[in-house]
């Protein structure tokens, strides 16, 4: 049985298929990649041999230097793909099940941020204990839902 993965940007303008096995799962450090994404580093996997659908709009793409075109959402700003000579590479947590992309190696590693290692042993804590941000029990999400609709958004 052919393995499946589906996904798609935040706001629901854009999904994808992914239909085969996918590549290895990354993060890269470099500063391009954390400006593309916002964040300490971008963690993609591979499309490798799979094949790609874009099962709902297309993404719009940023040509981020002379060799690699990134896609992303032009309604939200999710972004989606990084598209480079040796293949396409789709962002993680673009994916409906993102917990099942492990990322096993990475790159760039001259760009990571210094503190990026210690992160996971920063204090935890439930979003709503916060005592400044009672708001957030009375948050309905407008994001699209984790797995494929007939039309978005909704009626």
């Amino acid at each position: 049985m052919t393995e499946t993965h589906s996904g798609g940007c935040q706001c629901g303008a854009v999904r994808f298929r992914v239909d085969g096995a996918l590549g290895d799962a990354s993060v890269c450090h470099c500063r391009m990649c954390q400006k593309a994404f916002g964040g300490f580093y971008a963690p993609l996997v591979s499309v490798s041999h799979a094949t790609l659908t874009w099962t709902r709009g297309s993404p719009k793409k940023f040509q981020s230097s002379n060799i690699v075109t990134r896609g992303f959402c032009a309604d939200c700003g999710t972004p989606l793909t990084y598209e480079a000579p040796d293949g396409i590479a789709l962002a993680i947590g673009a994916f409906d099940k993102p917990q099942e992309f492990a990322p096993v190696v990475q790159w760039g590693v001259e760009g990571k941020l210094p503190y990026v290692d210690h992160v996971h042993a920063l204090p935890e804590k439930h979003s709503l204990a916060d005592p400044n941000a009672s708001f957030l029990a009375d948050v309905i999400s407008n994001q699209h839902p984790d797995h494929d609709t007939e039309r978005w958004p909704p009626a």
